[in-house]
């Protein structure tokens, strides 16, 4: 049995690593938009995005507390779990990032643990299904026909408003209007994003607590401010490396953007993925940012959307946690041999 400091080292340096991927992984994000309507350059934008991200990731812990004490009991949260969890949703981050693929890399994370726990309980009982339901799959569904709606939504109403202006005017007006949607999306994405890491982390580190040293798992955790700054640190960094594979897919192949389809894709998503991170939903920012591209550029008529991107997108949002949850139940079981686990 390995040594549970040492076990918990590896978690926290793990978890920095998938914030780290989770940052490069979803760059596109923030700044697919910003770069295709060429309002910044890929430099400019990247840096924002980093700064941003670390902001957004500093301003609440809704998101964190629903992963550090929602999906799974406390109590089965052991390190071995977690690092199954973790390398699940690593995995699977880096797969669909070299196929240039937005998967969801919240939804791995949370597939990751709930295959983990099942894998280490035996039991299909070990989630607290009511809460995935609740918090993860019902926002999977509804989120991203929220974003391809208002999105949609806001794209008549701007056309309507700008009806008599010159293209040259328009597209002056929203190259500066997006660079404050881009901003703002960029820091919701760290705000949300950011805070999953830190609830694996805290869960972390009560579950060593309570195990070596007996401590109650607090119902209510606090997340340290050493936690949340490694987190924000890691996705800013993670951010400004840059996932230009998958930039180039959001960009560039889901549909033709304009500085004003821009701005409508990115204020609709930034809305949403604020609103929810308040009430501690850890959606997908990958799922709601492309249903948002998608209807600004269907406003123009459906033929503007290159749907077999998009086939293959949601294909991979419907992958997704059924493949992290066996991933991690596949680590899990390996973990289990050369630890040697009971």
């Amino acid at each position: 049995m390995a040594d549970p400091l040492l076990l918990l080292i590896v978690v926290l340096l793990l978890a920095v690593a998938f914030d780290f991927i989770n940052g490069f992984h979803d760059t596109a994000n923030a700044i697919a938009t910003v770069v295709a309507t060429r309002v910044l350059t890929p430099t400019q934008a990247i840096l924002m995005a980093a700064i941003l991200n670390f902001a957004g990731a500093m301003t609440g812990t809704a998101v964190a507390k629903t992963i550090s004490k929602g999906l799974i009991d406390a109590h089965l949260a052991t390190q071995p779990l977690i690092i199954a969890a973790l390398l699940a949703a690593i995995v699977w981050n880096l797969i669909t990032w070299f196929y240039g693929i937005p998967s969801s890399s919240s939804h791995a994370l949370i597939g990751g643990i709930v295959g983990a726990a099942i894998a280490e309980a035996s039991s299909f009982s070990a989630p607290k299904w009511g809460t995935v339901v609740e918090k993860v799959l019902i926002p999977l569904v509804v989120s991203p026909i929220i974003g391809f709606a208002m999105a949609w939504a806001i794209m008549i109403v701007l056309l309507r408003m700008f009806i008599r202006r010159t293209p040259g005017g328009v597209q002056r007006t929203f190259g500066k209007l997006q660079l404050v949607s881009s901003a703002f999306m960029a820091f919701s994405h760290g705000g949300n994003d950011a805070q999953k890491t830190m609830g694996v982390m805290t869960l972390a580190i009560a579950s060593y607590m309570f195990t070596t040293q007996g401590v109650p798992i607090p119902a209510d955790p606090v997340i340290p401010l050493w936690v949340k700054l490694a987190a924000a640190i890691a996705m800013g960094l993670g951010t400004a490396a840059g996932g230009w594979r998958v930039i180039k897919t959001m960009g560039h192949k889901l549909a033709r953007l304009q500085p004003i389809h821009g701005f409508a894709a990115e204020t609709a998503a930034a809305t949403i993925i604020e609103i929810a991170s308040r009430f501690g939903f850890p959606l997908s920012t990958t799922h709601v940012i492309s249903s948002s591209i998608m209807g600004a550029g269907a406003s123009r008529g459906l033929s503007a959307v290159r749907w077999n991107v998009a086939g293959n997108i949601v294909t991979a949002w419907i992958l997704t946690i059924p493949a992290c949850m066996a991933l991690a139940a596949g680590f899990f079981f390996l973990l289990r041999v050369l630890l040697r686990l009971p």
